[in-house]
């Protein structure tokens, strides 16, 4: 066999066990769980921002950018929930380059799953910890999911992975918000079959178990743009798409019919800065059409400290090491200005 086995990791059990949630971090999480749940299934009329790093690269950036959250969601929190992005995979289209925290811990070092697991744990505790966010990341492998299970309020499931049936069974068995992006191909159908999967039940082989899962109907659509024929950018964010988005809705029995728009990726083009025009204009199309705002639950948007994204070795303090984000300037105008306009 061409695999070399390094050593056996712990389990995601004993793992918990050595860094476990107080029963106060547990309250607030169930709370918190309950807000944005309340939020897909129509029970409150609020808005969602899943906002943070395009990756987690460094513990005290991502808690310095989530503490400055925190200061502005107390300004907001009465029209607008914030999900900070805490994602400590990176999913790599031709599999080089970093692959995020769980696998690098530091950047610049080799890969350490051990310590990436307890980097990824220490973080999102943190988060939940000293500032009261339980936060989201994305499901890169369905088999890590419960190193976080217990701390996460909202998980995505990225447009590479989204036709994976591991992806869309595990998802069916997770007790949080998942969202199910749009294929990097733009086929909507593919979405709306992943969305169909998650929200129902089924038995399947999981971690060495055979498990049974009761369906999640909190699995949901998040637009992200597609990639078209010629291979370029695309977006779907626009009025008329969310109007195709509900119909697809209306012709399926899923249950919760839920939007995220993603504001970067190929909705922007992966230029940084139109999120901000993107998130705006979706807002406006809530505000035309009641069925958009009914459908339409928040937005994802990619943001950090610094504006931009840094070449390896720069070193500095929260500028992306990926995807360029928006700075924290303009994230804060951004924030105040969409929680006056909804």
């Amino acid at each position: 066999m061409s695999m070399n086995f390094h050593r056996k990791l712990p389990i995601p059990q004993e793992v918990k066990e050595e860094y476990p949630l107080n029963e106060r971090m547990q309250a607030v999480k169930a709370a918190r769980d309950d807000s944005i749940k309340a939020i897909f299934n129509g029970r409150s009329d609020k808005f969602i921002l899943v906002i943070g790093p395009c990756s987690a690269d460094h513990k005290e950036p991502v808690l310095a950018y989530i503490e400055r959250l925190k200061r502005i969601e107390e300004q907001v929190s009465d029209k607008i929930v914030i999900v900070p992005r805490i994602y400590t995979n990176k999913p790599r289209t031709t599999g080089q380059g970093y692959k995020g925290m769980l696998h690098q811990p530091d950047p610049d070092g080799k890969p350490d799953m051990y310590k990436g697991i307890v980097a990824i744990r220490d973080l999102h505790l943190a988060a939940l910890r000293d500032y009261d966010f339980s936060c989201a990341d994305e499901m890169l492998y369905p088999e890590n999911y419960r190193y976080l299970s217990d701390l996460l309020s909202y998980v995505a499931v990225g447009a590479r992975s989204v036709e994976n049936q591991q992806h869309r069974l595990t998802a069916s068995g997770i007790e949080v918000p998942v969202g199910m992006k749009n294929p990097t191909g733009g086929d909507l159908s593919v979405m709306m079959n992943s969305i169909v999967a998650a929200q129902s039940s089924h038995t399947f082989l999981y971690r060495g178990w055979e498990v049974t899962s009761e369906g999640n109907p909190y699995a949901h659509a998040i637009l992200r743009g597609y990639i078209d024929y010629a291979g370029r950018s695309a977006s779907n964010y626009h009025y008329e798409d969310l109007i195709r988005v509900r119909e697809l809705y209306e012709k399926s029995k899923l249950v919760n019919p839920s939007v995220i728009v993603d504001t970067n990726h190929n909705n922007s083009g992966k230029q940084y800065l139109e999120q901000v025009r993107i998130a705006k204009d979706i807002v406006h199309s809530r505000n035309q059409n009641a069925d958009i705002k009914h459908l339409v639950k928040g937005l994802m948007i990619e943001s950090y400290l610094e504006d931009g994204a840094q070449s390896t070795g720069e070193h500095i303090f929260g500028k992306s090491i990926t995807d360029p984000c928006l700075g924290w300037e303009k994230t804060e105008r951004l924030i105040l200005d969409l929680a006056e306009k909804l």
